[in-house]
């Protein structure tokens, strides 16, 4: 047993008489005389397991002072709520080391403990004061910004609603957000012009209904269609065909022979049951080439299957092959002199095939002309599409902008079922931007083409909308002619 207590007495002797304290103090040559003692005892007694964990205790205590020694070596904290957050990982990650280093060496840390203590006690303080500042500079922002949003005053010129189609009134009502707080923006009838939108007259007149008012469905897109119908109005003038390339520059085909060429994909569309934006698309392509390049007759077919080849392309979702449009000419066209062709019409148009057409203004027109109705009136959608189709045979009608025609097939549907009210109400001259005086010579001719009244032999249009499907509109006729509902204008 004594001889058991001397060895123990002899292997806690570096570490009792020699601690790493007192070799900081001695300097150089105390660390290295005490790192020489230290490595030569635990040689020794390496077999034994308190003194290894004594080692490692000491090397813990020995990374935690060196942590601590150099942690005012550091930078100077930013001011900025990055670094704020980088400190406190720093902060927290410092005093986990402290907390198991206390765990695993309860003595021998002395001063230094004290002093470790300081530092961590120093630096939440310096976290404080950032916080603070912070908290001070974020009030001062808060206190300057207006509670109130100054919107502009100034009435807009008519010229430029009217440009713009002039449905951009009440349209614009959904996308401007006001602040919750504000209890006179929540209501803006309140306040009187002082909002852009009320100038331009439509949340003011009761009598308009705001079309785009259904913001639930993503299909409507109500925030963004008034600027689309505003951009598409202005689209509509730059990439129209001319209307006059029949005498200026065609001298092989006539108009009779250009609505025998429409008459026909009108059926070919039936046949491989195509969207209506397809026929319309092929329309003005065809239209579009023919402005500018000169055309044979016997190659007028191929013009027309090859532009609703592309059509097809751009707007279905499974296009009809090459092949099957040879076929429906009976062969007459090889693949390659269609693809041929179809190289020559997209470099012309420079594959600008985004053109508004009457079909497009159409739906956004019937959408408006429906608005006052509690059910939807399936008719009258059918019946002023029918009217539209009507005048893609006749050449006479490319004098017409699509906007136009559009709003006179309205027009004249809304007359068709109901002789009783005025075809034409606040809501569609607001979203339509076209008053009723406006409409009256493309009325009377689109009221022409209904009645047949030239005796046109090209009928598949007519055929087409006489089918059950579509509600037998190509048969529906007034009892009065459109012109009497001018007449109290």
């Amino acid at each position: 047993m004594n001889k058991e207590n001397e060895n123990a007495s002899k292997v806690e002797e570096p570490n009792v008489r020699i601690t790493r304290a007192r070799a900081k103090a001695f300097g150089a040559s105390g660390e290295e005389l005490s790192s020489s003692i230290l490595f030569t005892k635990q040689e020794q007694k390496r077999g034994l397991r308190a003194n290894s964990k004594r080692a490692a205790s000491d090397e813990n205590k020995a990374s935690a002072i060196a942590t601590v020694g150099l942690q005012h070596k550091r930078r100077a904290v930013l001011k900025d709520v990055g670094n704020i957050a980088c400190e406190d990982s720093n902060v927290n990650c410092t005093n986990a080391s402290q907390i198991q280093t206390n765990k695993q060496a309860k003595r021998g840390l002395g001063k230094n403990v004290k002093v470790a203590s300081n530092v961590s006690e120093a630096i939440p303080m310096v976290q404080d004061d950032a916080k603070a500042k912070l908290a001070e500079e974020l009030s001062k922002i808060r206190v300057a910004e207006p509670l109130e949003p100054t919107l502009p005053k100034a009435p807009v010129p008519q010229g430029i609603c009217r440009t713009l189609g002039q449905h951009r009134g009440a349209d614009l009502m959904p996308t401007i957000q006001v602040p919750a707080e504000s209890a006179e923006l929540r209501n803006p009838k309140k306040k009187e012009g002082s909002v852009a939108w009320e100038i331009v007259g439509s949340s003011n007149d009761p009598d308009i209904v705001n079309i785009d008012s259904n913001l639930k469905d993503p299909l409507a897109c109500s925030l963004y269609a008034p600027d689309i119908y505003s951009n598409i109005c202005l689209a509509e003038v730059a990439r129209r065909p001319s209307t006059d390339y029949m005498e200026r520059l065609q001298r092989d085909i006539t108009p009779s022979m250009r609505g025998i060429l429409v008459d026909w994909l009108v059926e070919v569309s039936e046949e491989y049951k195509l969207v209506p934006d397809t026929l319309y698309l092929t329309v003005n392509l065809i239209d579009r080439f023919l402005s500018h390049n000169y055309v044979e007759k016997q190659k007028l077919q191929l013009l027309g299957v090859t532009c609703m080849l592309i059509a097809s392309k751009y707007e279905e979702i499974c296009a009809p092959r090459v092949e099957e449009f040879c076929f429906i000419t009976d062969n007459t066209y090889s693949r390659e002199e269609v693809l041929k062709m179809e190289i020559q019409v997209l470099n012309f148009s420079h594959f600008q095939l985004a053109v508004p057409t009457t079909k497009t203004f159409l739906r956004r027109f019937i959408h408006a002309a429906q608005a006052s109705y509690k059910v939807p009136c399936l008719e009258l959608e059918l019946l002023a599409n029918y009217l539209a189709e009507l005048t893609l045979v006749e050449y006479s009608f490319l004098k017409f902008l699509p906007s136009l025609i559009a709003a006179s097939a309205v027009f004249l549907a809304r007359w068709t079922l109901n002789q009783s009210d005025h075809p034409w109400s606040p809501t569609l001259e607001h979203y339509t931007s076209y008053k009723t005086s406006q409409l009256k010579t493309t009325v009377v001719a689109l009221e022409d083409l209904q009645l047949n009244t030239t005796g046109c032999p090209l009928n598949s249009i007519r055929e087409k909308y006489k089918h059950q499907k579509f509600k037998s509109v190509a048969t529906l006729t007034s009892k009065q002619r459109v012109v009497h509902s001018f007449e109290d204008q």
